[in-house]
């Protein structure tokens, strides 16, 4: 009996200690429970503020390549960017540090490298020249043309990158490559049947009467040539580089320059000694790239030494005047073309390259011709041409001088 009472106040003291333990474990979750939630809420927070930083960076971006750039219309002032901004690890990353093995080739004022992201997807960068006053015009260019550009013959621009003095920009891959790696290369220019070359034509033509016409601003590129026209898995065309290209905005029709810039051979005689820019110059560039895809033969090369012809054009004139173009025709396509076709493409090149800009037809009526064969063409005038010279590697510094004006020409 004497047990029961000796227990009992063991017992009493034994849940009083339950009972300030449960005391003790629920002040801690009061303190801890609300300094939980308040990290969670700050995270979110940050994650939020984040999200607004990075699209307050491509806002940044964008306002900075607007800023001072007096030849872009007043109808770009409400333009957004609404493509990806890429970390530059994201870029070295996919191009392994940019290794000389990624390479693709060499542009205008840059290097345009082979990468993968997220796995499997192909890119292709394009790492502009460090401290290149132009290379920052032709990013300024590319970001704010190509990004609202859409068609399927316009290679599509997937985003940019700016990092300190490096800027990049991404685009689609094309595995192709460009068009002169197959046009000149005697061991690839089989893959060039005359029905590939003919789709190129028209694809190309189409892409240019997009940026003259159906764009929402009358884009004139200035760098027309095989190297900037892209092939994809099936041969398609996609005009590329459009860090050179000018933009005209209302009822403006052609604008000057002081600095034309351009690849000699395709720059058009107005513009090439006086500066003139207008659609019509894109116009005479592409009919010179006619008669490179029709006769397989390079603007700037010895064409026939034996009879004096070192012009491409000059050429394709002399053959007009003697009624024997066929012989302008590659060899190599001559038992896959259509004859007619081909004089017919021939043709509409030597009404581009007209000296008289007012005397070239405009792309509309070029995509028209190509399509339609019931439509009769006029007789071309003799056109202007240039005797090709060698000025070195690059070419720079070569200028073209009349009566009237000097335009510095800068090579490409």
């Amino acid at each position: 009996m004497s047990i029961v009472p000796s227990l009992a106040p063991k017992m009493d003291l034994n849940l009083d200690g339950f009972r300030m333990g449960n005391r003790k474990t629920t002040d801690i979750l009061e303190f801890v429970l609300p300094a939980v939630a308040s990290l969670l809420i700050l995270i979110c927070m940050l994650i939020w503020i984040c999200g607004v930083r990075g699209k307050q960076r491509g806002d940044e971006i964008y306002g900075g390549l607007m800023l001072g750039d007096i030849s872009t219309s007043r109808e770009l002032s409400d333009r957004k960017v609404d493509f990806p901004i890429f970390s530059f690890r994201e870029i070295a990353s996919a191009t392994n540090n940019f290794s000389d093995s990624n390479i693709l080739g060499h542009g205008g004022f840059g290097t345009v490298y082979k990468g993968t992201m997220d796995g499997d997807k192909e890119i292709a960068v394009k790492r502009l020249g460090k401290g290149s006053a132009q290379g920052v015009v032709e990013f300024k260019n590319e970001v704010l043309l190509i990004a609202k550009l859409q068609h399927r013959n316009l290679v599509k621009l997937l985003g940019c990158c700016i990092h300190g003095d490096e800027k990049l920009l991404v685009y689609e891959y094309l595995p192709n490559k460009s068009l002169d790696a197959f046009l000149f290369n005697a061991s690839r220019n089989s893959a060039l049947d005359w029905t590939t070359r003919f789709k190129i034509i028209k694809g190309v033509a189409r892409g240019i009467l997009y940026l003259h016409q159906d764009s929402r601003l009358t884009i004139i590129h200035r760098d027309l040539k095989a190297s900037n026209v892209l092939l994809d898995a099936d041969m398609h065309p996609k005009i590329s580089d459009f860090g050179t290209a000018r933009i005209f905005g209302g009822n403006e029709q052609q604008s000057n320059t002081n600095r034309v810039v351009g690849t000699y051979g395709y720059m058009a005689p107005e513009y090439a000694l006086e500066g003139i820019i207008s659609v019509k110059s894109d116009v005479y560039s592409f009919g010179v790239l006619l008669l490179e895809i029709v006769s397989g033969l390079k603007i700037s090369g010895i064409i026939d030494p034996t009879t004096g012809h070192s012009n491409l054009i000059a050429y394709a004139w002399s053959l007009w005047k003697n009624g024997n173009m066929s012989t302008f025709v590659d060899a190599s396509i001559s038992e896959s073309s259509s004859l007619n076709e081909a004089l017919r493409c021939i043709h509409i090149a030597l009404l581009s390259i007209q000296n008289n800009p007012n005397a070239r037809p405009l792309m509309s009526w070029v995509v028209s011709s190509l399509d339609n064969k019931d439509i009769e063409l006029p007789e071309p005038k003799e056109p202007m041409y240039f005797a090709h010279r060698s000025y070195g590697a690059d070419g720079a510094g070569e200028s073209f001088v009349n009566d009237m004006s000097i335009a510095s020409v800068e090579a490409r």
